[in-house]
């Protein structure tokens, strides 16, 4: 094992800094999220995110809800840190959500 990969996974064993930093928005991957409360009162919404959802069955869920914080944890080095989206999912049973057929958009009862 190099020394790198020593020192991060010395790094992750120690567990996160008690100090997080909270964003009401997050650029990934070529797309930007806001949290619902950055988005309150505006014209336009991004705040909603799809979870795309498989398992070993032939059953796949998706889980669709809004963007309500993004956490960033820092371990102890510079290089190790996790960005955590806490999202308020919809039921995602006929009851709770609507995919239009047409233009793929989720609608929530």
């Amino acid at each position: 094992m190099g020394r790198s990969v020593a020192k991060s996974l010395s790094s992750l064993s120690l567990g996160p800094e008690r100090k997080v930093k909270c964003y009401n928005g997050y650029f990934v991957n070529g797309y930007v999220f806001h949290t619902e409360e950055y988005e309150h009162g505006r014209k336009t919404y991004n705040d909603g995110v799809c979870v795309k959802g498989s398992t070993c069955s032939k059953l796949e869920v998706d889980y669709y809800g809004r963007l309500e914080e993004v956490v960033e944890l820092q371990y102890h080095s510079e290089q190790n840190r996790v960005f955590l989206f806490i999202c308020y999912l919809h039921d995602t049973t006929d009851r709770g959500i609507r995919v239009d057929p047409h233009y793929g958009l989720v609608e929530t009862t």
